[in-house]
């Protein structure tokens, strides 16, 4: 064929074109698999974080998750652990600016929270992005929730036996939105219709 005809360039462009669009399909293809599977991952982390697993090691989030009873429809969670049962559950609410989501664990007795772990948020770095500072989350472990609320307060100091924990200093707003999605969540996971679900996802065995 004449390279210099147009028919010769038309084939050209074409096959050059093919190529590339074939292998940024490929490409795409790979990239979204691994991308689906780090989110999957990410996610189990964040269950068994919120439930006080030690997730340091990535190569055992898997064997870890293994033994957690789930509804992902509901967002239901359930562990058994040496000497009690861990309830988790999934929440978003309104932040500061965009929405904040995570995980919520409890004790079976419904009266002990055990964790919080952050998926998603859009407050001010540096400010009310602190809340996935492991300073701000760990206060969370075994505050007392029997009177149903805690509170998040940045002129009261922190008292675990009081349902109380520190809020974030200069991010007062983020510090209310996280005190008021807590107690949102936490008046539905202490509800009689939601310990019936957790009690049915432990019968069950859950997703899996």
């Amino acid at each position: 064929m004449n390279k210099q005809s147009t028919l010769y360039t038309i084939v050209f462009i074409f096959i050059v074109s093919f190529s590339f669009v074939f292998l940024l399909s490929m490409t795409n293809q790979v990239t979204i698999e691994r991308v689906e599977l780090n989110q999957i991952i990410a996610r189990q982390r964040a269950v068994l974080a919120s439930m006080g697993v030690d997730v340091s090691d990535p190569g055992r989030i898997q064997e870890e998750f293994d033994r957690v009873f789930a509804d992902e429809d509901a967002g239901l969670f359930a562990r058994r652990g040496d000497d009690r049962v861990i309830f988790a559950m999934e929440f978003v609410g309104a932040g500061l600016w965009g929405p904040i989501a995570g995980f919520i664990a409890v004790a079976d007795d419904f009266d002990t929270m055990v964790g919080i772990e952050f998926v998603e948020d859009n407050e001010t770095p540096g400010l009310g992005g602190r809340i996935n500072e492991p300073w701000f989350k760990e206060q969370f472990q075994g505050v007392n929730i029997s009177g149903g609320r805690i509170r998040v307060s940045v002129m009261e100091p922190a008292d675990a036996s009081a349902g109380r924990v520190d809020g974030v200093t200069g991010a007062t707003r983020t510090s209310d939105a996280i005190e008021s999605i807590v107690n949102a969540k936490l008046a539905v996971i202490r509800s009689d219709e939601t310990r019936e679900q957790f009690r049915n996802l432990l019968e069950s065995g859950g997703d899996a």
